[in-house]
């Protein structure tokens, strides 16, 4: 077409361009804006606002805009889209860390066996002057590189009998078996070295433990102060 056949049909020279710009412009739009149709649910929009003239204003981007297809059209945008994201960041950099969670260790279940054989033997040392017990458990099946442990434990710690200051309890524990326990004297245990004493026969699967109880009427007295 020449310049007068475009004069003719009422196009001014060069405006070709600028209507297809624009009419690309207003296709985009309304792609926009059904595109947001379909994914945005306005009721649950909480930057979504109708002001009291009957505009709608975006909360987010602070912008009015004259009906829903225009906001909607908006949310699709650049600007709405890089307000979403910096206020994404900011909320995830001011939440506090959640704490790590706690490891959960699993309880270990053995399935017990019953009670170990023993033997207890009390003894009395002429010299000394002092009385000891001997104990003798028997753990033939005890677990693969397992070792009997023992401890002490105060009338007071226990609830299965009334407590009572007179006495204590010794106890012995070897997987897979049941935990023993033996009332004894409430006494003080003499524990300076060879006194006291524990032994493990692994051949033989026997656990010894002997104690001495002290005797206060053969200690020397301490030296005593300056008068």
């Amino acid at each position: 077409m020449s310049f007068i056949g475009a004069r003719e049909h009422g196009a001014k020279p060069g405006s070709g361009g600028v209507a297809s710009a624009q009419q690309e412009s207003i296709d985009r739009r309304e792609r926009l804006r059904r595109l947001a149709l379909e994914t945005i649910d306005l009721a649950k929009d909480p930057y979504y606002m109708r002001n009291h003239l009957g505009q709608i204003e975006c909360r987010l981007c602070l912008t009015l805009h004259p009906n829903e297809g225009n906001y909607l059209a908006h949310t699709q945008g650049k600007r709405h889209q890089q307000n979403l994201a910096k206020r994404a960041a900011r909320e995830a950099a001011e939440k506090p860390a959640a704490p790590a969670p706690a490891r959960r260790v699993e309880k270990r279940k053995t399935v017990k066996i019953g009670r170990p054989g023993y033997r207890v033997t009390k003894q009395f040392d002429s010299e000394t002057l002092q009385r000891s017990l001997l104990f003798q458990v028997e753990y033939p099946e005890i677990e693969e590189n397992g070792k009997p442990r023992y401890r002490f434990m105060s009338a007071f710690e226990q609830r299965v009998e009334t407590s009572d200051k007179n006495f204590m309890y010794l106890l012995f524990a070897a997987e897979p078996y049941e935990i023993i326990s033996f009332k004894v004297p409430n006494a003080e245990v003499d524990k300076t070295e060879g006194r006291l004493f524990t032994h493990w026969d692994p051949d033989n699967k026997i656990y010894s433990l002997q104690f001495c109880y002290r005797n206060r009427a053969t200690e020397a007295p301490g030296p005593r102060g300056g008068q």
